[in-house]
């Protein structure tokens, strides 16, 4: 596919970013050279699964940015710790595995997730090569979710959202995502897995539902894949729809950024 066909090379550093509640242990990612005009790249947000900032999400954002974006990828969980914050490999079978990951989605509050992205906004202002005019951000598995939220956290902000194997976007829950549909104005995209039990058809016809009702820009399929899909180091992880996902990432981006 021609829209994610052209790559760069990539400056990669870390860096803490200032919260009241303590730092945000992030990576940057950037093209090397800058454009000849602009001298900036728009900025995308780049959010993990529920095993956090890990070596898998790194080369993630290295490619990402390869495309001509300046990424962040910050570890949200950084009121439980510095990345990462658990063993790459744990089971999810494993009952300490289970403790660990509640802890995890624990530590997690709408506000707390707000606040963070407001503080990776100012932070990312004085970034010379950063373009934060116009942002995207990317969910996967339960930051499907965070993206969709921010999105109508920050709708003048945000211009493109995407959710892969994104659990719970449509629920009987008070703060449900898609109960905000009606504040967003980005381009959405979700890839959903199939056979996926935290976002069944009848989640699916219901966050879409609400996202026509609102007249939200959206795009969606269902990958002949299952929930993990797009992530390297994810027991479920298929290299076909990982390739499909990555086009439709850069297409997304191109578009609306």
């Amino acid at each position: 596919m021609s829209s994610a066909s052209t790559q760069q090379s990539v400056s990669a550093r870390q860096v803490d970013i200032p919260t009241p509640e303590g730092v945000i242990d992030s990576w940057l990612f950037f093209p090397q050279k800058s454009p000849e005009q602009a001298g900036r790249w728009p900025l995308v947000i780049l959010n993990t699964d529920i095993k956090g900032v890990r070596e898998t999400f790194v080369e993630h954002g290295r490619k990402l940015a390869s495309y001509g974006f300046f990424v962040v990828l910050p570890n949200l969980y950084y009121r439980l710790g510095r990345a990462p914050v658990i063993d790459p490999s744990a089971s999810f079978g494993d009952e300490k595995s289970k403790d660990r990951l509640q802890q995890l989605r624990q530590s997690l509050s709408n506000e707390g997730i707000r606040a963070d992205h407001a503080a990776i906004f100012k932070f990312v202002a004085d970034e010379a090569a950063a373009d934060s005019s116009r942002v995207g951000i990317l969910g996967y598995c339960l930051s499907g979710a965070i993206a969709l939220r921010t999105a109508a956290d920050f709708p003048e902000r945000i211009k493109a959202a995407a959710s892969f194997h994104g659990g719970r976007l449509a629920s009987d829950a008070a703060d449900s995502p898609h109960l905000r549909a009606a504040e967003i104005k980005a381009h959405l995209y979700f890839g959903y897995a199939r056979d996926d039990g935290s976002m069944t058809d009848e989640h699916i016809a219901v966050l879409e539902q609400a996202l026509k009702a609102a007249d939200v820009r959206f795009a969606s399929e269902q990958y002949t894949a299952k929930h993990g899909f797009a992530v390297a180091d994810s027991a479920s992880f298929e290299e076909a729809a990982a390739n499909q996902h990555w086009q439709r990432v850069v297409s997304l981006l191109r578009e609306a950024l």
